[in-house]
């Protein structure tokens, strides 16, 4: 007599990639101080980190672009310094809290040309002396006293600033982390996901196997597919489908999207009628043009003070703005 050891059915599991997030804390906030490095100082937090943070969330990015816009759109170009070369000015300020312009002069040594010099490579070393250090083997020191900066004061250090959004990068990081983990989620298939659930003694290995390729086959590129199954032998509920699909609705990405926002919102301060924002309730979001005018004045009006800093270390006007006229009604 012969007996037939029926073979063990293994238990699969799998997994899917790691999210990749642009940053990390200790990334950009591995500094201590501005450390003197033999040439230049140091900054106290890591550069191309906020460069690339920038890309991190659409409620990051878009705040400073609108600030961006609204300050080139009020200013006046001068001879010495165009539109241009203001964008960019503004721009690194607003990301790195430091901003430089080279002050280039003809052979008579008076002003020729202001010069924009970026923000992410540029250091600043003893005796107001700065260097580009785009290249760390081959850096270039510019003429003395020929470098304007502006910085975005920092309470631990004078040397370099720092930007005033510094506090909202963890929602950043959070909220790009809940884009990333939800894109690979979609991307890996499983958002269409269940257990298929078999208690039928009727089914044979051949079966369970041509079963377990067929869901193989369903996922990544190509998913949504329709599987077929015919069971003649089948007891009722000895094949059940239970979905889980529940768990992408309590994973908390909307919570996190919607919480990292609105801590984004409050570290740029840039109302949400002016970001584009849809309103999730029904009183909606208020009056556009009483927030800019708010906007215009507490946040614009006292950035363009700012940049008239250049004045002074230039000894003649070079900043100036035209009123910001916010639907018909104008603020200075």
């Amino acid at each position: 007599m012969t007996t037939k050891t029926k073979k063990a059915e293994k238990t699969e599991a799998f997994t899917f990639g790691e999210p990749e997030p642009v940053m990390a804390a200790r990334d950009i906030m591995g500094y201590a101080e501005s450390w003197f490095s033999g040439k230049w100082y140091e900054p106290p937090i890591s550069l191309p980190g906020l460069a690339k943070t920038y890309g991190a969330s659409p409620y990051h990015s878009s705040p400073i672009q609108v600030k961006k816009n609204i300050l080139v759109k009020t200013f006046k170009p001068h001879p010495l310094l165009s539109r241009q070369t203001f964008a960019g000015f503004v721009l690194d300020d607003l990301i790195f809290g430091n901003a430089y312009l080279e002050r280039v002069d003809n052979r008579l040594g008076k002003p020729m040309e202001l010069k924009h010099s970026l923000a992410k490579y540029t250091r600043r070393a003893k005796e107001d002396k700065y260097w580009f250090a785009h290249s760390y083997a081959n850096p270039h020191e510019f003429k003395a006293d020929s470098v304007f900066h502006l910085i975005q004061p920092d309470i631990n250090q004078e040397i370099y600033g720092v930007p005033e959004y510094l506090s909202s990068l963890q929602s950043a990081w959070l909220n790009e982390s809940a884009t990333i983990f939800r894109r690979r989620y979609y991307d890996n298939g499983s958002h269409a996901g269940f257990i298929l659930y078999m208690n039928d003694a009727g089914q044979s290995s051949e079966d369970i196997d041509a079963i377990r390729k067929a869901m193989k086959e369903s996922k990544g590129p190509g998913n949504f597919k329709n599987l077929f199954m015919y069971a003649p032998n089948g007891k009722k509920d000895g094949l059940q489908i239970i979905p889980i699909s529940e768990v992408s609705a309590k994973d908390e990405f909307f919570n996190i999207k919607n919480v990292t926002r609105d801590d984004l919102m409050a570290g740029h301060r840039v109302p949400a009628q002016m970001m584009g924002i849809i309103p999730t309730n029904t009183t909606g979001l208020g009056d556009p043009e009483k927030a800019a005018r708010v906007f215009a004045a507490n946040e614009i009006e006292p950035m363009q003070e700012r940049y008239r800093a250049l004045n002074d270390w230039m000894g003649e006007e070079i900043i100036t703005f035209n009123k910001y006229e916010i639907e018909g009604l104008g603020t200075t």
